[in-house]
């Protein structure tokens, strides 16, 4: 089943790649960021960002995720760290990412971030039809009828 919740996570990442990124262990609120997803990158997910950005330093990280339909959600723990490889910069850059960045590529604010994913929760909310009915009713739900939980490896 575990694989399963991963690939139902991936495939709604891939349709709503809108995240929220913190810093473990720091004091500040976390960052909405638009992820770089590749199906064939071996467990990694990459950010465009600026120098001066609150999860610019890098570290331990977590990326906050709830798909468009609100049926799964996600907490990815994980390390940032910079990536400076030119063929990744130019593989996922585009004119959206180019619209944040006056010089494009050049811009000395520039700052890719890769995310080394270590492990996830991840919650498939998916109710049964007797979640769904003692909710409608107002009676006592049990965690198990209202969708998948999961703590999986990645």
């Amino acid at each position: 089943m575990s694989d399963d919740i991963k690939t139902k996570m991936w495939k709604a990442m891939s349709q709503s790649p809108k995240v929220m990124v913190s810093l473990v262990n720091k004091d500040m609120h976390a960052e909405p960021m638009y992820a770089q997803l590749d199906s064939d990158a071996d467990g990694r997910v990459w950010f465009y960002t600026t120098k001066d950005n609150r999860i610019a330093q890098g570290g331990k990280a977590m990326i906050h995720f709830a798909s468009k339909g609100h049926d799964v959600f996600a907490c990815i723990r994980g390390t940032l760290v910079t990536e400076s490889r030119s063929e990744i910069i130019d593989k996922y850059w585009s004119n959206p990412v180019e619209a944040w960045y006056e010089e494009g590529k050049d811009d000395p604010s520039l700052l890719m971030l890769r995310f080394e994913l270590d492990d996830a929760e991840i919650w498939d909310a998916d109710p049964s039809i007797k979640g769904v009915f003692k909710m409608l009713t107002g009676k006592n739900v049990q965690p198990e009828e209202m969708g998948d939980h999961k703590k999986v490896d990645l």
